[in-house]
């Protein structure tokens, strides 16, 4: 069983060829969002893939995509990176498809960082230029979105926020009090402490569980494309549901 949730789009799907044989394809995305002027990030599994709401959220993601790609290029562009956009979109699959990694593989590309982890950490992470994120839709919105297109919305990555425990209970609750039915205890690699600790944050909310790999380029060991552990046999996973 498979779920490609590539960020604000389906395209992914347009392109595979049935059959599969003996590989469920659970129809999946990744839509931005934001909480508390925070970036979160919310999966939608098992969607229909021509449900007009689900095209609704792509048509309005896409669009808020290609304009925080064009804020993002003005910030590098003060810091003195000219041509950042056309650089990012060399890199990405389409024009409303630019994301943050393609402006950090365009800052490689020209000399401006060694890396793209450098490119994170001085222009594109958290708190720096490259960082923008008020044109999201709302969770509420998002989760909208998904119920009305038959699927189960899913936080993503919860540990990837840097919240604190209280902040990272409170937006869980909210999420869902709005409608999202589970949570990624896996994504990843990551230590069995915490899964551990995600598997009983995930039961005492009352969520089902859920993992992904959080694959975005290849040659990174840490989000290897569809390589996860398993799930802690205590969990309820939210796959059961399309056995």
């Amino acid at each position: 069983m498979l779920s490609i949730t590539d960020h604000d789009t389906l395209e992914a799907y347009q392109q595979l060829q049935q059959p599969y044989d003996s590989l469920q394809i659970i129809p999946g995305i990744e839509l931005s969002s934001q909480w508390n002027r925070r970036g979160v990030h919310i999966v939608g599994l098992n969607i229909g893939l021509t449900a007009p709401s689900i095209l609704e959220a792509v048509k309005h993601q896409s669009s808020a995509r290609y304009q925080r790609a064009e804020l993002i290029a003005e910030k590098l562009e003060r810091l003195g990176f000219r041509d950042c956009l056309s650089g990012a979109q060399s890199f990405a699959s389409g024009p409303y498809q630019i994301g943050r990694p393609h402006f950090a593989r365009h800052l490689v590309e020209i000399g401006a960082v060694s890396n793209i982890q450098q490119a994170f950490k001085r222009y594109l992470g958290a708190g720096k230029a490259g960082d923008i994120k008020d044109q999201w839709a709302n969770p509420e919105t998002i989760i909208g979105w998904i119920r009305d297109a038959g699927g189960v919305a899913v936080l993503a990555h919860p540990t990837k926020y840097k919240l604190t425990r209280t902040k990272l209970i409170e937006l869980l609750a909210n999420f869902k009090a709005a409608g999202g039915e589970a949570m990624e205890v896996i994504s990843g690699t990551q230590t069995p402490s915490v899964t551990r600790d995600m598997a009983r944050l995930c039961r005492d909310i009352g969520l089902e569980a859920s993992c992904g790999s959080d694959f975005h380029a290849p040659n990174q060991e840490w989000a290897a494309l569809g390589k996860v552990a398993p799930l802690p046999d205590n969990c309820t996973a939210v796959w059961q549901r399309w056995h």
